[in-house]
């Protein structure tokens, strides 16, 4: 008979310790856009999401305001802290410790306000994870020198990193260098992931130039904190969709391939250290040149990230030929339609079962511990008199989630937290709504701004406390 080795029995779920929280970013949320030395940022341009257009004379831009997590954080925290969560990710506001990102000094009112929220997040039991740049940018500095594509944003980055690594040493657990890396490379999240206007010229060329420089900021941010506080950890954070070919025709899996490679570059290079060959293919056959200089791929090298972060809302459908007869969303980073899967109000894809393939195959891929920092169903939420809302939507879309990242514990994945997107109603980034609403808490407040500003629980609110309560098992 064989002896069974107990030690590789399958693990039965998600492990003692698992983080469970939520995730909400700076320009989406903060507002007092202006506010305390505070000056303007990529983010504070933006007149209506990705869609809406870049504009410097709007009549209204919805995160100047948002849901004044500025001056109500505290508040929010509570609920949070009441919620059960131990752990709660944001970012900061580049913009509100240099307001320009040439101040040779930082603005001690910003870095102040940080401290102080933190401790508060502390204080009610979260650990924090920090996304050092969550689309924004000094809008001074892209005025000045353009975008990322430009490798002075390296040094005002780096000093950045310094600044607020070293004042929030053992206040801040986890570290997260950028956003959603890779929109580096995507059309129109260009502007809010590296401050290159979607409509420039050259505009592929400049982006993976880009994509370089936040490579090499990156590895020399993980290199500094790993030195201004040993204990804390850093990691990558990506945007993941898991990707079907259209059919099983050979053509469309070669496509789904060569798409879902074009999304592991930004995790290869921050996890393994180095650019893969498929790469220099791709750029040798788009006629790309990407500038380096002596150093950078050592740096890259020597200094690959702890763990890694994924967003995940959707997957997505990947055809060699789009004259195939497929229904087509109105929400061009979707693509093609996948006919078999339910959608959003938004017309996004729901689709669990692929947030545990994605696990599997990124954790088969890196054998890096993973978070998932982003997972959320956006819809439109009908409040009662009372600020009430009946929610088991929104509890269907994520406890279905939840049991599928639960799987993927079980076929092995290492996986550390799961933070919820947008705990507390925000302002969409990809559409500048809030009717786009994700949260567990709703908020008082429009389109326009208009409204009271009133938080309250939705039905999910009990429902996620009493998931992290029983560590997942109750779903």
């Amino acid at each position: 008979m064989l002896k069974v080795h107990t030690e590789h029995r399958a693990p039965k779920g998600f492990p003692q310790g698992f983080y469970w929280g939520g995730a909400i970013a700076a320009n989406q949320a903060e507002g007092a856009y202006l506010e305390d030395g505070k000056l303007m940022s990529t983010a504070d341009i933006k007149s209506g999401g990705f869609f809406g257009g870049l504009r410097r004379d709007a009549d209204y831009y919805p995160t100047h305001k948002a849901i004044d997590f500025y001056h109500r954080s505290r508040e929010d925290l509570a609920l949070f802290g009441e919620a059960g969560f131990n752990i709660f990710r944001t970012s900061i506001n580049w913009t509100r410790v240099f307001p320009t990102g040439e101040e040779p000094q930082p603005n001690e009112a910003g870095l102040r306000y940080y401290e102080d929220m933190f401790k508060e997040a502390r204080k009610n039991g979260m650990e924090l994870m920090i996304t050092i740049s969550h689309y924004e940018t000094p809008l001074a500095l892209v005025d000045k020198y353009g975008g990322w594509d430009n490798r002075v944003f390296i040094d005002f980055y780096l000093k950045f990193v310094e600044t607020i690594a070293t004042r929030f040493r053992g206040l801040v657990k986890f570290w997260l260098t950028f956003n959603e890396i890779g929109n580096a490379a995507v059309v129109p999240i260009c502007w809010d992931a590296a401050g290159i206007h979607p409509q420039s010229e050259h505009l592929t060329q400049r982006m993976y130039q880009a994509a370089h420089h936040q490579f090499v900021a990156s590895a020399l941010a993980t290199k500094m904190i790993h030195k201004i506080d040993p204990e804390a950890q850093v990691g990558a954070m990506i945007a993941y969709k898991t990707v079907y070919p259209f059919t099983c025709k050979v053509e469309d899996v070669k496509a789904a391939e060569a798409a879902k490679r074009k999304e592991f570059f930004f995790s290869d290079v921050q996890a393994r250290g180095y650019y893969p060959a498929y790469i220099w293919r791709f750029f040798e056959e788009n006629s790309l040149s990407v500038e380096m200089e002596p150093g950078d791929e050592e740096v890259i090298r020597d200094n690959t990230v702890d763990f890694i972060t994924i967003s995940y809302y959707r997957s997505r459908v990947v055809s060699s030929d789009y004259e195939e007869p497929a229904e087509k969303t109105t929400n061009t980073l979707e693509g093609l339609v996948n006919p078999y899967l339910p959608k959003t109000d938004w017309g996004w894809s729901i689709d669990p079962d692929g947030l545990r393939l994605a696990l599997n195959e990124l954790y088969d891929r890196y054998q890096l511990p993973l978070f998932v920092v982003e997972n959320g169903l956006g819809a439109i939420d009908k409040a009662d008199e009372n600020g009430y809302v009946d929610d088991t939507y929104r509890i269907d879309f994520m406890a279905a989630h939840v049991r599928a990242m639960r799987e993927a514990a079980k076929d092995g994945v290492d996986l550390r937290g799961y933070t919820m997107w947008g705990p507390i109603d925000i302002v969409s980034n990809g559409t500048g709504q809030m009717s786009k609403r994700y949260g567990i808490v709703y908020v008082d407040l429009d389109d326009q701004g208009n409204g009271t500003g009133r938080r309250s629980k939705k039905k999910s609110f009990d429902w996620y406390r009493q998931v992290i309560l029983s560590n997942g098992e109750i779903i």
